[in-house]
């Protein structure tokens, strides 16, 4: 099956074109990436890529608990541990560099970090959990100045070449989910009325700008990005006006930076997200000149061919990786798929974890 066959990403070589996708697990004590995780990630490293959970590139960002970040030297020497024991199994691995922007409770954020976003448009459905107060309503964030927005795109760029410097292969921006980069994005969450927001090259300004300044500082082969198009995770605006036209925009000025790929989330299954009004996929497809990594609800070699068979290139799984460490094994023999444990998901130990087989 083709699935199973190698993938050439850049100047890098996949064992085959499974890509584990990016899961927030919440096992980053201290936002520090630990034992743990090297241990998770080296389970995993039989994808032909693993992208990594939602990691911070700032102080600001750190809207979750636990999650880990990448903007000091020990979350740096962590994830220099995880790559280097992926690598030893012979696999690969990006980090995807989420910054959760409204997305956020201040109890979660280190002390005298702010909650930034477009706009001050809070988060107002659902709560944040935390740790030392349990569920919380979300802040209302601060609007981010035109200097906010310079040392967050700076920001990106330092945690780039530092995790690229610590080993990491390449990194991913989130630009999916309704975290940062999506708030400038959606027309929901980016009222503003400067360069940065109105028209849909205005709100994807930010978005360009960050992949350009990243690309310029690590290549444009160490460079992913992750979008949902018509996703409504995080009380987001899942259509408007000008969608196609902004996603054809911005699939066109990434070709011309010449990144890795462009990774499209499928929040219909997982998110409960409606029904995709237009193939999205297939335009962002045709304006991309690059790799396109796409999936969802998929749980067996048989759909994940499927989806390669229909011209796309990489397909991402993320649930089953969570509890069955070896499943690219597993849907090669087709045997039994494990479900993970719902209530151990974000705990801060290895049960739940590293305890599936």
């Amino acid at each position: 099956m083709k699935i199973f066959e190698t993938y050439t990403l850049g100047d890098l070589t996949l064992k085959n074109k499974i890509v584990m996708a990016p899961m927030t697990r919440s096992r980053a004590i201290n936002n520090i990436p630990n034992q743990l995780m090297r241990t998770y990630y080296t389970q995993r490293a039989d994808a032909g890529l693993i992208i990594t959970e939602g990691t911070s590139p700032s102080e600001n960002g750190l809207g979750y608990a636990r999650i880990p970040g990448a903007f000091t030297d020990a979350q740096i020497a962590g994830w220099k541990n995880v790559a280097e024991g992926v690598h030893e199994k012979d696999g690969l691995i990006f980090v995807q560099l989420m910054h959760t922007g409204r997305v956020t409770s201040v109890i979660n954020l280190p002390k005298g970090a702010k909650t930034i976003a477009p706009s001050a448009v809070p988060l107002i459905e659902g709560e944040m959990y935390t740790d030392d107060a349990g569920m919380q309503p979300h802040d209302t964030p601060q609007e981010m100045t035109l200097t906010d927005i310079e040392n967050t795109q700076n920001e990106f760029v330092k945690a780039s070449k530092n995790l690229i410097e610590a080993g990491i292969d390449g990194i991913e921006l989130h630009s999916a989910n309704g975290y940062l980069l999506d708030q400038f994005l959606n027309p929901k969450t980016n009222k503003r009325t400067d360069n940065y927001g109105g028209s849909y090259k205005n709100r994807a300004r930010f978005v360009l700008e960050t992949a350009r300044k990243v690309v310029a500082a690590i290549g444009g082969s160490k460079v992913g990005i992750r979008f949902s198009p018509y996703g409504v995770f995080n009380d987001m605006q899942g259509e408007f006006e000008d969608l196609i036209e902004m996603y054809t925009y911005i699939a066109e000025e990434l070709s011309k930076l010449n990144i890795a790929y462009i990774h499209i989330v499928d929040q219909r299954v997982a998110m409960n997200a409606p029904e995709f009004a237009t193939d999205i996929k297939k335009t962002i497809q045709q304006h991309f000149s690059g790799t396109i990594i796409v999936g969802g609800d998929i749980h067996t070699a048989e759909g994940a061919e499927e989806l390669l068979n229909q011209g796309y290139d990489l397909v991402y799984i993320g649930r089953p990786f969570i509890s069955n460490p070896s499943l690219v094994e597993k849907l090669k023999t087709k045997e039994p798929l494990i479900q993970p444990n719902f209530d151990l998901l974000y705990t801060p130990d290895e049960k739940g974890y590293l305890d599936y087989a």
